[in-house]
């Protein structure tokens, strides 16, 4: 199964690989016509192999559990002092967990829990390499906040060095289920997540996290 969010790279690939083909035949250069062949065939089994979307089984959520909004790794779990947003004050402290995504991870971006989507915003930036802290302030990047019962959830979709194309289909005020899908970060790059101190986490530094099945934590408040 290949997501709606990757059709219209997909079709462009497969646009672009049927001229390199009939270049290569047109050349009447066995040699060429043989490595425009090769080149073709990776590149489109690489683009299909990036666009998968497999389904996922979410798991029974307690009240205020969290499931992983994204495939990767998690490479960062710390407080920090936010600078602020719509959703959370300036200077409330916060803790941060970063999922650090590979271009061989899945990249279908998944709700990370049920409740209403209070919060919705786009921001451009730069393109730092994602694993960079500062990629979290400084790229471009989405931001969502999730409010249920009284519990909060930001977590933003963030452009790496190589992803520059952030795509979501949801709006403010909208109630969404965990596991849902909601969009992609294509090519590689970082999601992060940031809630309020008190929860308890489930995942460790290096632990490898599934969009929609692992669960990352539960929410104190």
């Amino acid at each position: 199964m290949f997501t709606k969010y990757g059709r219209d790279v997909i079709l462009r690939v497969l646009v672009i690989s049927i001229l390199l083909i009939v270049l290569g035949y047109l050349s009447h250069n066995k040699i060429l016509e043989i490595i425009l062949l090769v080149v073709v065939v990776l590149f489109n089994i690489f683009m299909f192999y990036f666009f998968r979307d497999p389904e996922r089984n979410p798991p029974h959520l307690d009240d205020g559990e969290i499931v992983s909004p994204a495939d990767g790794k998690v490479v960062l779990i710390k407080e920090i002092e936010f600078v602020g947003n719509e959703f959370f004050n300036a200077g409330e402290k916060l803790i941060q967990l970063s999922i650090f995504l590979s271009p061989l991870n899945v990249h279908i971006n998944r709700f990370p829990m049920s409740g209403t989507l209070k919060y919705v915003k786009y921001i451009p930036g730069k393109y730092l390499v994602a694993f960079d802290d500062k990629s979290s302030l400084n790229n471009e990047r989405s931001e969502f906040g999730i409010e249920s019962g009284g519990k909060k959830l930001l977590f933003k979709q963030i452009a790496g060095f190589i992803a520059r194309r952030i795509v979501y289909d949801c709006k403010e005020n909208s109630q969404v289920k965990a596991g849902d899908r909601f969009g992609m970060i294509k090519f590689g790059s970082r999601m992060d997540l940031l809630f309020k101190p008190g929860a308890k986490i489930y995942v460790n530094l290096g632990d490898k996290v599934k969009a929609g099945e692992t669960k990352l934590l539960k929410l104190i408040s």
